[in-house]
């Protein structure tokens, strides 16, 4: 080893020293004047400026009451903004509404004493946030997530929930029960009692009588009193007297739309999508239809998965957009070009583009197809044309029992309830001749009535095998309604599926003036050839789309088996499921020969309808994908009005077939670790379905009924069995 030098050693300690020096010569030479010590900002107020502060936001806009909506079709953001205007009105507080996916949440700790949070929760999927509340839920449940004071806790908070839910289902209203038990856990003091609404029978009602209860609860606990606020409208319309025709919205969904420009196309800007094959799936000349659609996405940059869903924009039919142009006394100047602007643009956003027409908003912008609600009918009683009407309005608005028999279940949309208020022929076109006009202020129109939103049906294909084309399955809603002393049964007609229906038609010369196989049935007309005639070229009609992704999804190796519940229009998915797998059994068999499907999981179809002669939908393809799928893919049918039948005379559902063949069923789930999905009814299938599964499970396991449930749930927490299925 050589030794160092003396010089060496002097130079060695001058670099120490130095070095020293450099790295603590702020501790050397600073002055007596300490420093600033950063803070991290989620521990701050974020303060001015910041567009994810809503405390920020709260104490600029002077408003006590913050509102955040978990909203998956814009159903929660309704009652969210209801919810606002009706503490506007009752006791003049502002609120700010809030879509909670725009927002951080530390600073929620930081709400006012004199304030309150008030959560509008729907529960999605299985039990699952809605996508906007997810960075929401999973902030309230992490105990690790500490909000400004250091603490995962809210003592003291104000808060209050309203759910929005459907009891058919098996986590019903999961999601604010989580919210409303989370705060309680970290200290928060709920107001009144926590609200559920059931779509499954009326979210109307429930939210009404929940609100009734509510609101005294809430004026006590935040120390106000009803009558400070005003009935003051959310909206001014102003006629236009010109405007560059270029720039009016004539039921454009976008600025994209109307101008005619490229863009990516999504739920703000759907695609205008052109209709390549439609035709019918059930026997011709029946009493019911099921349409078969094929929508061209080449060059329009959407793509999509088996599984997902697409929603369809429809519009309201022309009778619906007379009746109540004529019931509003609009039908002379329909055509006349409207502005629109949010008089509370925190509380009230615009909810459709302008400017626009009465006949354009009546028809493509606002739900005028629902049934009526109680609320607004009491809002619109003042503006009666008769006393007479006022007193029927406002029984209807008092009288919960009176307004279910002629409203709800004669299912009447707004425009019949104010014509028959006036004493009107609901049965009868209406024109301006033989409908009395209400004054009522178009705001109100706006205010009261709903954005018109998309209908979502599960994708029936595969890109796998059909890359430039999206397919949808869609049975025809058409039902009766029941008969009351005001108003016959009479058939109610589903918005979407008969928008589709028409569609059809046209685009095959069909007649369409009458319900296939039902005398005396008119059946709705539509504008389908769009806004300035865009949705129609030549004989090719075009239907505004977008497509919403899902996890419903086959397992990524085809070794698993695979087991899948659709009756009627359930099937829909499956179909798409099944092309995949033929898609890829093709690449296989060419790539290694024969053989090459041997390990494959078996894939089960168990489908339900009617009769096999009537309502079997594709019953010409399953053979073809069944050879395809080189006996790896199985079929069982079950058709409830053709025999077979069981002993005693009962009809045989997709269920029974399941319990016959409980003993592969239990050897693909648990020996082979397949996976289940079910798609369809969620009222009596979905639900017939898991039970016969748990029955089948348990009793494989040696063990009872309830060990079965306890595999069903361990499979859905493991995304094993999955369900698409709706009331």
């Amino acid at each position: 080893m050589a030794v160092a030098s003396s010089s060496d050693v002097a130079i060695l300690a001058l670099g120490v020293v130095l070095a020293a020096a450099y790295l603590f010569r702020d501790s050397i030479f600073s002055s007596s004047t300490p420093k600033a010590v950063p803070v991290a900002p989620s521990k701050l107020a974020n303060g001015h400026g910041n567009p994810r502060d809503f405390i920020a936001k709260m104490k600029e806009g002077k408003k006590r009451l913050i509102i955040f909506y978990g909203s998956q079709t814009g159903t929660a953001e309704e009652y969210a903004i209801r919810i606002a205007k009706e503490a506007k009105t009752k006791f003049g507080l502002a609120s700010l509404v809030c879509d909670p996916e725009e927002y951080d949440f530390e600073n929620l700790d930081q709400v006012p004493e004199d304030s309150c949070v008030i959560f509008v929760m729907a529960t999605y999927g299985e039990g699952e946030p809605t996508d906007n509340a997810v960075q929401l839920m999973e902030n309230l449940t992490d105990s690790a997530f500490e909000f400004s004071n250091g603490q995962h806790g809210l003592e003291g908070l104000k808060y209050v929930v309203f759910g929005l839910g459907n009891r058919t289902y098996e986590h019903y209203n999961a999601i604010a029960r989580q919210v409303d038990d989370e705060l309680t856990k970290m200290g928060a003091v709920r107001i009144g009692e926590r609200g559920e609404g059931d779509d499954d029978k009326s979210m109307e009602e429930d939210y009404l009588e929940w609100k009734d209860n509510f609101w005294p609860a809430f004026a006590e606990a935040l120390g106000v009193e009803e009558g400070q606020g005003g009935d003051t409208p959310d909206f001014a319309v102003t006629e236009l007297e010109s405007h560059p025709p270029e720039k009016v919205y004539l039921g454009e969904l976008s600025a994209r739309a109307l101008t005619k420009t490229k863009g990516i196309h999504d739920a703000k800007n759907p695609y205008a999508s052109p209709v390549k094959i439609s035709r019918e799936l059930f026997q011709v000349g029946g009493d019911r239809n099921c349409v078969h659609i094929e929508l061209d996405i080449e060059g329009s940059g959407i793509t999509y998965q088996h599984g997902d869903h697409v929603g369809i924009w429809p519009l309201n039919p022309d009778a619906e957009v007379d009746r109540l142009l004529c019931a509003l006394g609009l039908y002379s100047k329909k055509d006349t070009v409207i502005n629109v602007d949010s008089l509370d643009p925190a509380l009230a956003k615009v909810p459709f583009p302008v400017p626009s027409t009465y006949i354009s908003v009546l028809r493509h912008y606002i739900d005028i197809s629902a049934v009526a609600g109680r609320q607004i009918l009491g809002v619109l009683a003042k503006f009666a044309p008769s006393p007479e009407a006022d007193a029927f309005m406002r029984n209807l608005t008092s009288n919960k029992d009176e307004y279910a028999a002629v409203v709800a279940n004669g299912c009447l949309k707004l425009g019949e309830v104010l014509q028959l208020a006036a004493g009107n022929d609901i049965n009868a076109h209406p024109t301006p001749q033989n409908t009395t006009a209400w004054a009522i202020p178009f705001d109100i129109v706006i205010s009261s009535i709903p954005r018109l939103q998309p209908r979502y049906y599960s994708i029936s294909s595969s890109p796998k095998l059909n890359p430039t084309s999206v397919h949808v399955t869609a049975v025809v809603l058409k039902y009766e309604s029941i008969a009351n002393k005001l108003v016959a049964s009479r058939w109610v007609h589903g918005v979407g599926s008969n928008f589709m229906l028409n569609i059809k038609h046209a685009a095959n010369g069909e007649a369409a003036d009458a319900s296939e196989g039902i005398e005396h049935v008119s059946l709705p007309a539509y504008a389908i050839e769009g806004p300035r005639g865009a949705h129609k070229a030549e004989d090719v009609y075009k239907i505004p789309v977008h497509v919403r992704r899902s996890t419903f999804r086959l397992p990524t190796n085809p070794k698993s088996p695979v087991i899948m519940v659709g009756p009627g229009t359930g099937v829909a998915p499956f179909r798409g499921f099944i092309q995949e797998r033929v898609a890829l059994a093709r690449r296989t068999l060419e790539k290694n020969g024969d053989d090459a499907l041997a390990d494959w999981g078996q894939i089960s179809l168990f489908y339900g309808c009617r009769k096999s002669t009537e309502d079997f939908l594709y019953k010409d393809e399953w053979p073809q994908y069944t050879a395809e799928l080189k006996g790896k893919f199985t079929m069982h049918c079950a058709f409830s009005r053709e025999p077979p039948y069981k002993p005693d005379g009962g009809k045989i559902y997709v269920q029974d077939l399941i319990w016959d063949d409980r003993k592969n069923i239990a050897d693909a789930i648990l020996n082979g670790k397949g996976y289940v999905y079910i798609c369809g009814d969620a009222k009596a299938m979905s639900k017939a379905v898991e039970e016969v599964l748990a029955r089948i499970l348990g009793e494989a396991k040696g063990g009872s009924e309830a060990e079965g449930a306890a595999e069903i749930k361990l499979m859905k927490e493991r995304s094993r069995l999955m369900l698409d299925v709706w009331s």
